[in-house]
C-alpha cells in the first residue's frame, strides 16, 4: 500500500475511533502478528472505511445495522461509539436498531439497544431528552 493509503488510514481512524476505551480490533490482532494487523488495517480503514462514495454517517449506520443483526455486540459497541463520532445521533442509530426487528429478529435488536444505551451512558447522553422521543 502506498503512503497515500497510510494517510487515510490514520485519518479515517482517527475520525472513527477517537476516544474509545474499548479493545480495538487492531490492537486485537497487533497482539498477535504485528504484519497482518497493519496490513488488515491499511485495507479495512485506509481502503474501505474512507472511500468517499457513501458519507461516513451512512457507513457507520450500514455497519451498525449489519452488526446488530448478526448480534456482533463487541464490534457493535465499537461501532456505535464509531457513529456517535462520525456524526449520528442517538436517535438515528436507535432508529436503525428498531428497523434490524423486521429482518434480523427482535432478540437481536434488543441486545444491540442495550449496547446502544451502555454507550450513551457512558458518554453521559442517557436518558436522551424528552423531545427526542
Amino acid at each position: 500500500m502506498n503512503d497515500d493509503t497510510a494517510v487515510r488510514t490514520h485519518k479515517t481512524a482517527a475520525l472513527y475511533f477517537a476516544g474509545v476505551q474499548d479493545e480495538k480490533p487492531y490492537d486485537l490482532w497487533r497482539s498477535f502478528d504485528k504484519e497482518l494487523a497493519k496490513d488488515m488495517s491499511l485495507f479495512i480503514t485506509g481502503k474501505v472505511y474512507a472511500r468517499e462514495k457513501i458519507p461516513h454517517t451512512t457507513r457507520q449506520l450500514v455497519t451498525v445495522a449489519a452488526l446488530t443483526v448478526l448480534s456482533r455486540l463487541d464490534e457493535l459497541r465499537l461501532h456505535i461509539q464509531a457513529a456517535l463520532n462520525v456524526g449520528c445521533t442517538p436517535q438515528e442509530i436507535a432508529e436503525v436498531m428498531f428497523q434490524t426487528m423486521i429482518y434480523g429478529g427482535v432478540p437481536s435488536a434488543n441486545a444491540g439497544l442495550k449496547i446502544l444505551r451502555e454507550v450513551l451512558q457512558e458518554k453521559g447522553l442517557w436518558p436522551p431528552p424528552a423531545d427526542s422521543k
